[in-house]
């Protein structure tokens, strides 16, 4: 098996730092607390990272910062698109549940492809964290990382915002929906 090339060409990186940095800027209320200056720096040391964030770009997910973690030094990317991102609907959970599913099976399962962008599902923590960001997902859903304990039994955890508020739903792991996508995060 051939390894992935998870190195931007320079071009590439100016290009995706200039985007990352704009939409920073664009929206201040998202991380009010940090500076640019500081992330530019830690994304320029961790080139894998800037290929990931590519990736969240590439699928629609329109990453930012929202939060900074003194403990670990590590700046939380979250895909910020205000609707689960189009080119991520339409997916299960997981590969066990693509694989388990007899009929009408969807393309791809959500966990499969946040690991292939290099990236997690978010959290249930996160989901929220950032719905104090802004509002998100009005008209879709999204998957979000599932406890193992509700997994093992064949369930999966998504969440919505609905009236002004946060809810998180349960539902089979290889259910699909047109309206049902994923967020990814990415810690840096």
């Amino acid at each position: 098996m051939r390894k992935r090339n998870t190195v931007l060409l320079a071009k590439e990186k100016k290009e995706l730092l200039a985007i990352l940095a704009d939409r920073f800027i664009k929206h201040g209320e998202r991380h009010a607390h940090l500076h640019w200056v500081d992330i530019e720096k830690q994304l320029k040391a961790k080139p894998v990272c800037l290929w990931s964030l590519a990736q969240m770009e590439k699928t629609g997910g329109e990453p930012d910062v929202i939060e900074f973690d003194k403990k670990t030094g590590e700046f939380c990317f979250v895909d910020c698109a205000v609707e689960s991102p189009k080119e991520r609907r339409s997916v299960c959970y997981d590969q066990s549940a693509l694989e388990a599913r007899k009929e009408n099976k969807p393309a791809a399962s959500a966990e499969m492809l946040a690991l292939g962008m290099g990236a997690t599902l978010i959290t249930e923590k996160v989901y929220r964290m950032l719905q104090t960001r802004g509002e998100f997902d009005l008209k879709t859903s999204s998957w979000i990382a599932t406890p193992s304990a509700i997994r093992k039994l064949g369930g999966a955890l998504f969440c919505d915002r609905r009236y002004d508020t946060v809810f998180v739903y349960h539902n089979g792991a290889d259910s699909y929906y047109a309206a049902r996508g994923f967020r990814t995060m990415l810690l840096v």
